[in-house]
């Protein structure tokens, strides 16, 4: 994907930080933010490899990358990301709070440890980012984007603990927009079945037969809608936009 084209430096001379942005999702939405002209910051906390080749990524697209290990559950190393994100651009214009865990379980099965692992990855981890952040974000007047759930509108019956969390991510980004508004809006994308397999999976057909565009989402599908919220959309604020191809209808 050409984000250079797509994108006419619309976020020239800001700074992006997008947590879990070494991989997958991530990657492309920090591509996409460095592709409109932000400077990106990305964190991440087992993917060191993919980091650099990330940040080489975004360096390539002529834009300053800066990479951060970071565990977004905790307050001291989130307390860390934000400060260390503003000594080096200057400035934070755009959080994208992306990472989080899915997984797949039993709704009776689930442990104790498994529930509090995947809210305070997912719920936690946004919450404490723009806490830290919003005094940076309210000097420039900047944007919140929560990254949300099909999952969190709709019960998935084997990702109880999963979609539990996401649900409360929107309520939150709700809450965001009215105690951070006039000065930052907040906002979420909530993907549907975002398919990154080399190969399609039979649960990937299944998928394609109930969405009414008939395909699967890609990370760039995501990446374009964060990008909408964090150049375009300025007097937007509170919403979640699903990205799921007519799946959630």
């Amino acid at each position: 994907m050409n984000y250079e084209l797509r994108t006419a430096n619309s976020l020239l001379g800001k700074s992006a930080l997008v947590t879990g942005g070494a991989k997958r999702i991530g990657r492309a939405i920090a591509l996409a933010l460095a592709g409109a002209g932000a400077d990106v910051t990305i964190t991440f906390r087992g993917s060191g490899d993919e980091a650099v080749e990330t940040v080489d990524a975004i360096e390539q697209l002529g834009r300053r990358g800066f990479a951060l290990e970071c565990n977004v559950r905790s307050q001291q190393s989130v307390r860390h990301a934000v400060a260390s994100t503003v000594a080096e651009h200057g400035r934070l214009d755009i959080l994208v709070n992306n990472a989080a865990i899915f997984e797949s379980a039993d709704l009776d099965q689930i442990t104790l440890e498994q529930w509090d692992a995947i809210f305070e990855t997912n719920t936690r981890g946004p919450f404490l980012f723009a806490r830290e952040a919003i005094p940076h974000l309210r000097a420039t007047r900047g944007r919140i984007i929560n990254m949300g759930s099909l999952g969190g509108l709709h019960p998935w019956a084997d990702h109880g603990h999963y979609c539990s969390s996401k649900a409360a991510v929107h309520m939150l980004t709700k809450c965001m927009a009215k105690a951070f508004g006039p000065e930052v809006a907040v906002n979420a994308v909530a993907p549907g079945w975002i398919d990154m397999d080399a190969e399609p999976t039979e649960q990937t057909r299944r998928m394609v037969t109930k969405t009414p565009l008939r395909r699967t989402g890609t990370p760039q599908d995501i990446a374009a809608a964060v990008l909408y919220f964090a150049s375009s959309a300025s007097f937007i604020t509170g919403q979640i936009m699903p990205v799921d191809g007519g799946l959630g209808l």
